[in-house]
């Protein structure tokens, strides 16, 4: 499989400088994306680079993920507006160690001459001193080079740190290091990053006597121009204690169908001819979602897993499809309360469940404002406990608790209720 060539059908190809895809079909190739330890999960943004790693290694190169232990205590000034705030060293190394983990769920780290690799370098920098760096590196770019790149131009008004200004030189050099010690030839990431990169080629050429390359991806935008993998509560993380596998697979679900398109190519491994035939499908009959779903679908298997899929379709169902009282009951406690995050809540004590439930509807909770609105609602078949309808004999207990605190109250179609029970 060509490499360069995947990308291209794919949409994941924004620059690519000269010999590149030449260098990729002379030999297996290295190749690395730095990935910025900036928070203690990666979000969905980072999924594009991710995936452009996982079709290099497919297509039989090998791929190098750099973490910037060294970089996150400085900063990259690109596409920023302002001034980053600096990691201290304990917070770096917990957001390192996670991002790691995070990194091997996507590539093969023992699979023979293309195993994939994770480098920090914060190894390489930690006993470079300011003036070697000055000296081995910083005497190899001029000031008119450096000043002439896009996010030093962006920021020439507002004012820059020579922290940010210098940043380019440092991610330059990681470049060199790994060219020099991995043989490492072309540097992969955001059109964003193309300065940046390019510094590094300019210096294995001039420091190195060598030659690298680079290729950038197009940063993902909806198509409404809204950030890809933000929401309203914020970013969509890979890790499901801060976007529940629910919320994750919802996010992908509620794609618009231009969206979603672009998603199914750049996001999953799906052939050029398995996307060609769903895309077909999915405009034979947009209502059904079909793009939406297998994205949904699939990326969530990839980032959580396959039991996390089917424990976020069967939360979905609850609430928007047909579902059963086992479905909400085999709900773990973190998906029940994603799901119903919003929903009015209410508190009672565990002695109350011996009440009659028009006392626990009206009295204890107030879902209803009267008994006699309850036991109306109740006698036409609108009210469910756990997803079950109703009869006003009916007598709670323990049993009916769902992960032995919570019962769902439901009035009508939509209007769902959260008892605590304590």
């Amino acid at each position: 499989m060509n490499f360069v060539e995947e990308l291209k059908w794919r949409g994941m190809i924004h620059d690519i400088m000269p010999g590149t895809e030449d260098q990729f079909e002379k030999e297996m190739t290295s190749a690395y994306i730095g990935f910025d330890p900036t928070a203690d999960s990666l979000h969905i943004g980072s999924l594009v680079q991710i995936m452009i790693l996982v079709h290099l290694q497919k297509c039989g190169h090998k791929p190098f993920a750099l973490v910037g232990g060294a970089t996150g205590m400085v900063g990259d000034p690109s596409g920023k507006s302002k001034e980053r705030n600096l990691l201290d060293e304990k917070t770096l190394i917990r957001n390192l160690t996670s991002v790691q983990k995070q990194l091997e769920q996507f590539l093969d780290f023992d699979c023979g001459a293309n195993s994939a690799e994770v480098v920090n370098n914060y190894d390489w920098f930690k006993e470079f001193n300011f003036l070697d760096f000055m000296r081995d590196v910083g005497k190899h770019m001029s000031v008119n080079y450096m000043m002439a790149k896009d996010s030093v131009k962006s920021r020439l008004e507002t004012g820059m740190s020579f922290t940010e200004f210098s940043y380019q030189l440092v991610q330059g050099y990681d470049f060199y290091w790994l060219w020099k010690n991995k043989n490492c030839k072309v540097q992969l990431g955001g059109s964003d990053q193309w300065g940046n990169i390019v510094t590094g080629t300019e210096l294995v050429r001039r420091k190195g006597g060598g030659k690298a390359f680079a290729v950038t991806t197009p940063l993902i935008k909806k198509a409404d121009g809204g950030k890809f993998g933000k929401t309203e509560s914020g970013n969509v993380w890979l890790d499901k204690t801060k976007t529940s596998s629910y919320k994750f697979y919802q996010f992908w679900l509620n794609s618009t169908d231009d969206d979603a398109k672009n998603y199914i190519k750049i996001l999953t491994l799906l052939s050029q001819e398995e996307i060609a035939k769903l895309t077909t499908e999915h405009e034979e009959a947009p209502h059904l979602r079909l793009l939406q779903k297998v994205i949904a679908e699939e990326v969530t298997t990839r980032v959580h897993s396959k039991e996390d899929l089917e424990m976020a379709i069967k939360a979905s169902n609850i609430l928007f499809g047909k579902s059963t009282a086992e479905d909400l009951k085999s709900l773990d406690e973190e998906t029940l309360l994603s799901v119903f995050e919003g929903v009015p809540q209410f508190e009672m004590n565990k002695a109350d469940l011996g009440l009659g439930i028009l006392d626990i509807l009206a009295e204890k909770t107030k879902i209803f404002a009267s008994k006699g609105e309850s036991r109306r609602m109740i006698k036409s078949n609108a009210v469910s406990i756990n997803k079950e309808k109703i009869t006003e004999d009916v007598q709670l207990t323990e049993n009916d608790l769902l992960n032995g605190k919570y019962i769902l109250a439901q009035k009508g179609k939509k209007n769902y209720f959260l008892i605590i029970v304590s």
